[in-house]
Order: structure tokens, then C-alpha cells, then sequence
């Protein structure tokens, strides 16, 4: 028997035998799984591993790649072994690429400007690969996907050659080629994939998310095509898909953007009678200050000509709305009437009284008068509309207060990873992903209160001031507007303006980013088809 030095050293030697297991590159071992009927957890639970470790194991994507070791290692290699047996490669694909290799590849020098007019646009290098939509060889490789960018590639074709300005990848053939190409299958539907535009660099997304590391929308595109593949090129299936799991993907991700910090939060903590429901179908004491209204004197002025009215949508509203002011740890009773900047909850004010006629109140339709508890984004709108800039009114009496410390920053990573998504699902028209991105923040921001949906958190105070911090943005629209000289008409929800009376294009940009405004519908009011409105 050897001793415990030798031991030690044939166990070193064995884990370096281990670690030569050869294994096929990470797309090829997706390609068994799936060809077998396997899910990933069904391997995971095989080999004790976790689902994400068998992810890990499939990821194209060179930062997020990973090899399994030991025993795990060997399992995993006969699996594959015994799976390619039994789903040998078709002889029409390309061999499978190592990631690293296609940003390896070196790249030529680019042609002189005259030349360059006449040589096709450089594209990714060499035959990648099976698209993950239709299983088809295609040269596009999209945040570590294999794809075909082109709904129209979405057919059997043969790989073409790596386009002009980038060298070629070397790729091994794994035998001779046959000495005819067998007969094609039919044609399949084309199907739209997802696609993106190229991965921003690491200092760019790093100064994009305001903070001290990169935005993680790499896990956003991965659901995307993953859900896209296992529904078979079905968008409006993927999308559902998508849809249904989008509050616990929404507080996966806001658990992985609060990586390091600085911010310890309270998830489920104890809470005053005022945000307790009175009954299961009914509602806590906070008043949202829904800016609701209508310029009845407007909309009644029969005697005035008749004015075309541009109903203005503000794009992602609740979206934007994140960027509020939030509590972080449990809410604190104070009577003192005091206000505190650092700290955020709910308050109860006498609000002041307003006699604006041509502007709604910030604190929305309130017939009732006298106090009400109002959210933190209600009271700073109120104390910054009388401050001293504005002077629209009285300042608020504060009375008492529910709060704790607060920061702008806890959902501020969340909500800048959603809207770099956003921005580059609209610039390649994919309603899937845009859909989905939608499902999480407005999914998020009305389950994260007292809700059964999502029992991971139950901050409505977050709930309320989210609301209220959307209907605040939009009151100031409204007030940007009405200083610009147009007439506003009608406030609905936390998205929709009415404003008539002049250009608003000289006031908002038109588009559909975070910052700008889409038209959603016009109409008239003035001389007989005064009050009609909306």
C-alpha cells in the first residue's frame, strides 16, 4: 500500500488525467442535450450540479463559460459521448467554433475608402455554427448565439463563406466530405429571430449603468433566445413565455444588479396599520395623487374656434418612475412634523390649497378635504412646486411620518439594465423583447406590495411611491408644456397628456426612448364640439 506522500501525489495525478477529459465545444453539447429530449435540470439532477452550473457548461459566451472538473467532468464527457452515438452530426453542418476563436480571429486592414464602396459589409468570421431558431448553419454569432439575423436565412441553406475584410477561422474538418450533398428536407417557415446589436464594451456599459461595474443584459438576451429556441421559432408563444415568468426573472435580476451594494434591504418587514389592506379586496389609508383630470373650462369654451388636441404618450413610464427615492430598512414613527431629505416613507399632510385652474393639482382629484397620508415622491413634488423657484402654492403641513433611511440608487442598476435592453429591442423592432422587458418593470412595480404573486417582497410603500414618482414625472411634463405657452387639456394615468394650442414638438422630443414622447391620438374641441374630448 502506498504511502500518504505517494497517495497525495497519485491523487495529483489523477486529477490532472481528470482534468484531460476532452470535451466538444460548448454549442454541441446543447445540441446533444436537446436532440436526446433532455432539459438541463434533467442533467443537473443526474450529475448533483445545479441547472445554472449546466448553463454554464452550454454558454457560448466566453464570460460566462465553464468547464465542470473531477468526477462531474467524466460523467459529463460519457453522457456526451454516449449522446453523440446516437446524434452524429449532419454532414451539411459546420463543425462547431470555440467562442474564444471568433475573437481571436486577427482582422485585416480595412480597404481604402474607394475600395471599400465596392467589397460587402465585414461580418462575423467563418461557419459558426446551427442557429439556435431553426437548427440551420448560420455565420452570425449575437452575445454568444449562433443565429441567422435575416428572417429569410431561416431556411436550409449551405453555409456561405466568411465575408471579405476579416480573415477566415481555421476550421478542422472532421472527415472527408461526402460526394453529394444529400437531398435538402422541406423548406421550413421563416421565423423572426432575436437579435441585438453588438455588446457594448465593458467601460462603456460600466459608465451607462452609473455605477462601479458593467449592466448585466447579457442574462436578459439569454432568457430571450432560450425561450425563443424551446418554443420552435413561435414568437407569440415565446412571448407569452416570457410573460408568465417575468416577476421572478424581474427579481432575479434585481438580486444580480445588487451585487456589491452598498445597501442592505429589507425584504419583508413589519409594517404600519396605513399600509395594511383594510379587507383582501380592498385598500391601505395611501393616497397615490393620480393626476386625473380634465380643464372642464377648456373643454366647455364653445365661443373659441375649433383646436386640434395631441394626446402625447410618455414612453415607459413606470420604467422611468424607479428612480425614485426608496426606504431601505424598516419604516420609523415620527411626530415631530419634521422633513428629512435622506429618509423616504409616507406622510400625513394638509396639503395646500390650489388655484391653478389651467394646471391640475399635484395632489390629484381629492374631493375630501383636510389630511391624508401622501408617498415621499407627492410630498417632494409638492415642497419643490412652493419652494421659492416655483411658488405655486403654500408648502405642505407635515403632521407625521413613517419613514426610514432612503436612497434614489436601490432600483437604479434594475431599471438601467431594463432600459439599455429596451433601447436595443426597439432599435431592431423585437416586440418580443420588448414585451418582455415591460412584463418585469410594470410586473415588479405592482407585485412588490402586498401581493401573491410575488412572495419574495413586501414593500408597499415601494408600491405607492413608485406610483406616485410616475404621476409626479407626468405632472411636470404637464408643467413644461403649460410654460411653453400650450394649453393643457387632459391628464390620464401616470402616461398621457392632452396639449393643444402650439407646437409641442418645440417642447418634447418625439420617439420612443425613456426620454422622449410618441403621439397616441388626436382629436377636436372648440365651437360645437366643445366638451367632447376624452
Amino acid at each position: 500500500m502506498p504511502d500518504e506522500k505517494t497517495a497525495q501525489l497519485y491523487n495529483a495525478v489523477d486529477e490532472l488525467l481528470t482534468q484531460s477529459v476532452v470535451l466538444p465545444p460548448p454549442g454541441e453539447r446543447k445540441r446533444l442535450r436537446e436532440a436526446h429530449g433532455l432539459r438541463q435540470e434533467d442533467v443537473a439532477t443526474a450529475l448533483h450540479v445545479r441547472r445554472a452550473t449546466v448553463g454554464a457548461w452550454e454558454s457560448e459566451n466566453p464570460r460566462t463559460q465553464a468547464d465542470p472538473r473531477g468526477a462531474e467532468r467524466k460523467a459529463y464527457a460519457r453522457l456526451l459521448a454516449k449522446l453523440a452515438e446516437l446524434y452524429p452530426p449532419q454532414a451539411a453542418s459546420a463543425p462547431e467554433v470555440p467562442p474564444q476563436a471568433l475573437t481571436e480571429a486577427p482582422v485585416q486592414p480595412a480597404p481604402p475608402p474607394a475600395a471599400a464602396e465596392e467589397a460587402p459589409a465585414a461580418g462575423p468570421a467563418g461557419p459558426a455554427g446551427p442557429c439556435v431558431l431553426c437548427g440551420r448553419p448560420a455565420t452570425d454569432v449575437v452575445e454568444g448565439f449562433t443565429q441567422h439575423l435575416d428572417p429569410a436565412d431561416c431556411t436550409p441553406t449551405a453555409p456561405q463563406p466568411p465575408p471579405a475584410g476579416r480573415a477566415a477561422v481555421p476550421v478542422v474538418s472532421p472527415g472527408p466530405e461526402p460526394a453529394a450533398a444529400p437531398p435538402e428536407p422541406p423548406e421550413a417557415p421563416a421565423v423572426r429571430p432575436v437579435s441585438h446589436p453588438p455588446r457594448q464594451s465593458a467601460s462603456q456599459r460600466t459608465k451607462s449603468a452609473g455605477s462601479g461595474s458593467e449592466l448585466p443584459v447579457d442574462e436578459i438576451h439569454q432568457v430571450v433566445v432560450a425561450e425563443a429556441t424551446k418554443a420552435g421559432g413561435d414568437m407569440e408563444a415565446a412571448t407569452a413565455a416570457l410573460v408568465k415568468r417575468a416577476i421572478p426573472d424581474a427579481m432575479a435580476l434585481w438580486h444580480l444588479t445588487r451585487v456589491a451594494s452598498r445597501y442592505d434591504v429589507l425584504f419583508r418587514p413589519p409594517r404600519p396599520d396605513i399600509l395594511k389592506k383594510r379587507s383582501k379586496q380592498g385598500a391601505d389609508e395611501i393616497w397615490e395623487a393620480r393626476p386625473k383630470w380634465r380643464n372642464t373650462a377648456l373643454l366647455k369654451d364653445k365661443a373659441s374656434p375649433p383646436r386640434e388636441v395631441t394626446v402625447l404618450d410618455m414612453n415607459g413610464a413606470y420604467l422611468a418612475a424607479l428612480k425614485a427615492h426608496l426606504p431601505h430598512k424598516m419604516l420609523e414613527h415620527d411626530t415631530s412634523g419634521a422633513y428629512d431629505r435622506r429618509r423616504s416613507g409616507v406622510y400625513l399632510i394638509t396639503p395646500p390649497e390650489w388655484t391653478h385652474a389651467d394646471l391640475p393639482n399635484p395632489i390629484g382629484n381629492r374631493d375630501t378635504p383636510g389630511e391624508l397620508w401622501v408617498t415621499d415622491a407627492t410630498l417632494r413634488l409638492l415642497l419643490r412646486a412652493s419652494g421659492p423657484r416655483y411658488e405655486l402654492c403654500a408648502p405642505p403641513v407635515i403632521h407625521e411620518s413613517w419613514t426610514a433611511a432612503g436612497s434614489e440608487s436601490l432600483l437604479e442598476k434594475f431599471r438601467a439594465t431594463l432600459a439599455a435592453v429596451r433601447e436595443e429591442a426597439l432599435a431592431n423592432n423585437d416586440a418580443m423583447t420588448l414585451e418582455y422587458v415591460k412584463s418585469m418593470y410594470s410586473k415588479f412595480v405592482s407585485t412588490c406590495g402586498e401581493s401573491s404573486h410575488n412572495r419574495d417582497i413586501e414593500r408597499p410603500e415601494w408600491m405607492h411611491i413608485i406610483h406616485s414618482q410616475a404621476f409626479a414625472n407626468l405632472w411636470w411634463k404637464a408643467y413644461k408644456a403649460h410654460e411653453a405657452g400650450l394649453a393643457v387639456v387632459q391628464m390620464a394615468g401616470t402616461d398621457e397628456l392632452h396639449v393643444t394650442g402650439g407646437d409641442w414638438r418645440q417642447v418634447f422630443d418625439e420617439g420612443r426612448g425613456l426620454a422622449e414622447v410618441k403621439v397616441k391620438d388626436t382629436y377636436t374641441i372648440g365651437g360645437t364640439t366643445a366638451g367632447g374630448g376624452r
